[in-house]
């Protein structure tokens, strides 16, 4: 027998457009959101449905042009539901045979409708179970919140999320560094990925504060995971001053920094096509000392290096002057003691998640640079990695798969800098050398379609611009009922989840980043944890 609340009956609809759904009297209208997860119980099949619409509806034209006095209840109380009613728009998402005989009795893909007249229920704790799973079917379900409505969990699939390159998205203010946090902790805990974050902000190794203001704070990944969680710092004077001790910090040489990092950074540094041109017409010439070449020129003798080169001398000239910004980067050097990358990839191959903290160098120009950098080489070293383990087939020689976290995509990602950017190769990928990304933007709108529809999993909070829910929208079948529920959200805690990584579009309201969340995550409070953590470390290191 159907279980969940009574809602109303199917009256009409579509395979393409939807159904409608005409409300029960005794329900009222402004009970409905938009999202809510709902099932329409047909003869042979249920249909796992998301609502998108709703709309007042009479069978009087009349009772509409002479509406009652707003005293008298008794005669709206009889329109209501007979002459007066609402009216539901959904829009099925997968249909499971009702008949567990049936060959059909597994969620599929949408093929039919319902009859006329099949009821309509709320959705059960046993339906969200069956479509998304739960947390004691494995580790590689991670409840990340709940329907509209409902305190039942709704779980991530971790081992498709980790297959693809995923995005978070949703307007400054709406929570998405706090469902980045929730995604992190669930690819840490079930060890499904080890991360590398690049945290412009400070927000996710160590605490910061909590969502909503008022001076609270919350605790970072190192605090919840201290064993599997490093901290890299390009910024040890904030370190410093915050008083937090970060596992490395990091120094990056001038020789690391190629030609095309400065093609990625042509718009920060106000560069022209010919001045990034002529950035490789001088790395040609001196390979990986080129920068530190250009920089040691005297002003005076641009003009005669410019014709040694066979370049353009204004072009040589705002390179130069453009470049020389580099030098008041504090993590840049001329020699480092120790490879950053290296050291980054040591961590990695060891299974622990590093956290790239950016302290009081979190401009553009900086973000850029190091981000570009880094990735770069690191997927040169998976792309031999995963070589290696195709040549061989040796399980010992597998990669870990690698999820590198960005925030500000659409400054990687953008249509002009997409293709020549190590970002917009590893979206294209599609985990081919085992490494995927988590996109954190504002201004989905500013990233290449062609990237956006390689995300496979989109979990996107409320958008108002027109042109940043069409491009979360990109490559999505039935985007026009989507797009109305994404502008139905609230400003906070809620998110609309489709794609490769939950088996339908849902509406959540994201799950609490507290004290029972940590608890969860198995953090332990005082000494025992520090000892705990220490002797994890020891084991871990061969300390």
């Amino acid at each position: 027998m159907p279980t969940g609340h009574p809602l109303g009956t199917i009256v009409r609809g579509s395979l393409t457009g939807g159904l409608e759904m005409k409300l029960n009297a005794d329900q009222s209208v402004e009970d409905i959101r938009a999202g809510k997860f709902v099932v329409v119980h047909g003869d042979r099949h249920e249909f796992f449905s998301m609502i998108t619409d709703v709309q007042l509806d009479s069978t009087q034209p009349q009772a509409l042009l002479n509406p009652p006095d707003s005293r008298n209840d008794l005669l709206f109380q009889v329109l209501q539901g007979t002459t007066l009613f609402g009216t539901v728009k959904l829009k099925p998402m997968l249909m499971l045979a009702r008949d567990e005989a049936d060959a059909e009795h597994e969620a599929r893909p949408v093929k039919t409708i319902p009859v006329h007249f099949a009821p309509v229920r709320d959705a059960s704790e046993e339906d969200v179970g069956r479509v998304f799973g739960s947390e004691a079917e494995g580790a590689h379900f991670f409840n990340i919140g709940t329907p509209l409505d409902m305190e039942t969990p709704v779980c991530l699939n971790l081992k498709r999320f980790c297959e693809r390159s995923n995005g978070i998205f949703g307007k400054t203010g709406t929570g998405k560094t706090f469902l980045t946090r929730l995604a992190l902790c669930g690819t840490i805990k079930s060890d499904l990925a080890v991360n590398l974050i690049f945290d412009m902000h400070s927000e996710y190794g160590f605490e910061a504060y909590a969502e909503g203001g008022g001076g609270g704070v919350v605790k970072g990944l190192k605090q919840l995971f201290p064993s599997k969680v490093a901290v890299f710092s390009l910024d040890p004077e904030s370190a410093k001053m915050r008083n937090i001790t970060p596992d490395w910090f990091v120094e990056i040489p001038y020789d690391q920094i190629q030609p095309d990092d400065v093609a990625t950074l042509a718009k920060e540094l106000n560069l022209t096509s010919t001045a990034v041109e002529t950035s490789f017409l001088i790395f040609n010439r001196y390979k990986r000392n080129w920068l530190t070449t250009l920089l040691d020129q005297y002003p005076e003798n641009l003009k005669e290096f410019a014709e040694d080169l066979g370049a353009n001398a204004n072009a040589v000239g705002a390179l130069y002057r453009k470049l020389k910004r580099l030098e008041s980067l504090p993590f840049l050097s001329r020699r480092v003691p120790e490879d950053a990358v290296q050291k980054i990839m040591t961590y990695l191959d060891r299974g622990r998640n590093i956290v790239l903290e950016f302290g009081r160098q979190s401009s553009m120009l900086s973000y850029m640079l190091v981000a570009n950098i880094l990735t770069r080489r690191i997927h040169e070293l998976y792309i031999e990695k995963a070589e290696k383990f195709l040549a061989t087939k040796r399980p010992e020689h597998k990669p870990r798969q690698l999820m590198i976290t960005i925030e500000e995509a659409h400054k990687f990602l953008d249509p002009e800098t997409a293709k020549q950017t190590i970002f917009g190769t590893i979206a294209r990928e599609m985990r081919k050398y085992f490494v995927s990304l988590l996109i954190v933007d504002q201004r989905p709108s500013g990233i290449d379609p062609e990237v956006l529809s390689q995300i496979g999993t989109r979990i996107t909070a409320l958008l108002n611009d027109e042109k940043d829910i069409s491009a979360v929208m990109t490559g999505v079948s039935g985007s026009e009922a989507l797009r109305n529920v994404l502008a139905s959200l609230d400003t906070r805690q809620q998110a609309l989840i489709f794609g490769h990584a939950v088996p339908m579009p849902v509406v959540i309201r994201t799950r609490n980043y507290d004290h029972q969340f940590y608890k969860e995550m198995g953090h332990l409070e005082g000494e025992h944890l520090q000892k705990q953590a220490e002797k994890n470390i020891a084991e871990l290191f061969g300390e």
